[in-house]
């Protein structure tokens, strides 16, 4: 059974819902670094918020782990490189908390410009301000949106029912998008300019980590407001502090910092600043969603193989998994052939898809058969980190989905270019379901592959093979298949022999030393 460590505190309906999947779950709360580290190499999956910090230290002790969740959208506590290099999944929920996070930012925005907060407090001293607390309508104004992605458009269709004029910096909204929302796509320098209210709603990377700096902020109007909901650290503070304290902008309102918990801060105390502590997704319906989403995401991958929401590979749907797994096993198999025949450094992979396999996602597959491939060269390599390692060493990867006729239901063709020239390896499935190969460097063959494989190239003549047979039952092996191939007559053939034991290096030299026989190698698999 897999087991799954719950390391924060979380709704409740998590656990009910691994335990109805049939999953081990354990409830640590509040755990040390030490604790954590003493007993996560215990579990298959860990579901963590925002207090859990997933170091490299704590990857390296989790010696078992397939998979962390997020229940929530930042994943700045979890260290994604190293969780790659390790093969463990990364996945968040962007979803079940983006209307509070979205309802926070507009509240965030109506207090600013009420004065609410300061009024509040006012009041119940018993003061009754009332010509002390001069706001501002939303109604007409410009709200601009620094990020405009999922919790971004909400803002965007919350302003527009206040009557707010809406305009986006974002590189990935495109223009048909933004036409849908009815927002105005503008520059970053624009929006600073334009902008009456400006609210964040992008992820901390290193090109947004103090997105609103002093030189973003002198060109903000003197009566702009400014609201932070998304991530610590977009936001420069000293900057900030110096604006405010000088009125260059009318008020600021933030819910993150970059460091929390913020029990300490310059700008507190200020009359034009409003601060919650981190409270953008804590409602009780967004904790009862992210809890909900994350356990059956993890649950999903662990049970299933689907991945949903990853950081650091390619989703695969519920429904999906079943019908890729084979396709995975294939794939494999077919990049560590390749990789333990190739001998020089890889410059290209050619991937090609025929028949049923091009309807399904190539992604994970790809991704497979490049960890295959690499992993002759590399121990670490893995599904999650292979592509992000084959773009290190410069390796071009291609996939290439073919339209056209094939001699098999499906077929998947792997070429990789070497300086020293091409490697071919094409593979299927049978009606079970299980990999075979059907070509090798364009000689046709029918092969399984077993754990231990000689793969042998020899000149075509007589008496060759039983020669090779009557070789292995010297060595006391068992042949467990042995496929032959060639293209014509008289031309190289060769042989994939799988064996049922490990194969020792005194076989490989007497078959080296075999009459007709040009190569010999022992692959694994």
């Amino acid at each position: 059974m897999v087991k799954v460590l719950i390391s924060d505190k979380m709704s409740p309906k998590a656990a009910e819902i691994f335990r109805e999947r049939g999953v081990d779950v354990d409830e640590k709360p509040g755990m040390s670094k030490e604790e954590l580290i003493s007993v996560i190499g215990d579990y298959d999956g860990l579901a963590i918020r925002s207090s859990t910090k997933v170091t490299p230290d704590v990857l390296e002790a989790a010696t078992n782990l397939k998979v962390i969740g997020r229940a929530g959208i930042g994943v700045d506590n979890i260290n994604i490189p190293a969780a790659s290099q390790g093969g463990v999944v990364v996945m968040n929920t962007p979803f079940g908390n983006s209307v509070t996070t979205a309802e926070h930012a507009i509240a965030m925005m109506m207090a600013l410009a009420r004065q609410i907060p300061e009024a509040n407090i006012s009041t119940q001293d018993g003061k009754w301000e009332k010509s002390r607390f001069m706001g501002v309508e939303l109604f007409h104004k410009t709200l601009g949106l620094i990020g405009c992605g999922n919790i971004g458009s909400i803002v965007a269709t919350r302003a527009q029912g206040l009557q707010m004029k809406v305009i986006a910096y974002d590189p990935f909204l495109t223009e048909d998008r933004a036409v849908d929302l009815g927002v105005e796509k503008v520059d970053l320098e624009t929006l600073f300019k334009r902008a009456d209210f400006l609210s964040l709603h992008t992820p901390l990377t290193d090109s947004t980590r103090g997105i609103v700096g002093a030189e973003a902020i002198a060109t903000m109007k003197p009566t702009a407001r400014l609201i932070n909901c998304a991530r610590g650290g977009l936001v420069d503070e000293d900057a900030l502090y110096a604006a405010l304290k000088e009125n260059r902008i009318a008020g600021a309102a933030l819910d993150v910092f970059a460091e929390e918990p913020a029990k300490a801060s310059p700008l507190f105390g200020l009359d034009n600043f409003i601060a919650t502590p981190h409270l953008g997704a804590s409602t009780t319906e967004a904790q009862v969603n992210v809890a909900i989403q994350v356990a059956e995401q993890l649950s999903d991958y662990l049970l299933n193989g689907a991945v949903t929401n990853a950081l650091n590979m390619p989703s695969l749907s519920a429904e999906e998994a079943p019908r890729v797994k084979p396709y995975l096993e294939l794939a494999e198999q077919l990049g560590s052939f390749a990789g333990q025949i190739t001998e020089n450094a890889i410059q290209k992979v050619i991937i090609e898809y025929d028949g049923q396999v091009r309807d399904v996602n190539s992604s994970p597959i790809t991704a497979a058969l490049l960890t295959g491939l690499m992993r002759p060269l590399m121990d670490s390599v893995n599904m999650i980190n292979a592509p992000l390692l084959a773009k290190e060493r410069d390796i071009e990867v291609s996939e290439v989905k073919h339209e056209r006729d094939s001699n098999y239901q499906t077929l998947i063709t792997l070429t990789v270019e070497t300086l020293k020239g091409k490697r071919s390896v094409a593979g299927t499935l049978s009606a079970r379901s299980q990999p075979r190969l059907v070509d090798i460097n364009g000689v046709e063959i029918e092969a399984e592959l077993g754990p231990n494989v000689l793969y042998i190239i020899n000149a075509d003549k007589p008496g060759f093979i039983g020669s090779l047979g009557t070789l292995i039952g010297a060595h006391d092996m068992n042949i467990a298949t042995f496929s032959l191939g060639r293209k014509t007559p008289g031309e190289d053939a060769l042989a994939v022999v799988t064996v049922d034991s490990g194969i020792k290096k005194a076989l490989l030299d007497e078959i080296a030393d075999l009459e007709h026989v040009l190569k010999v190698k022992a692959l694994t698999f």
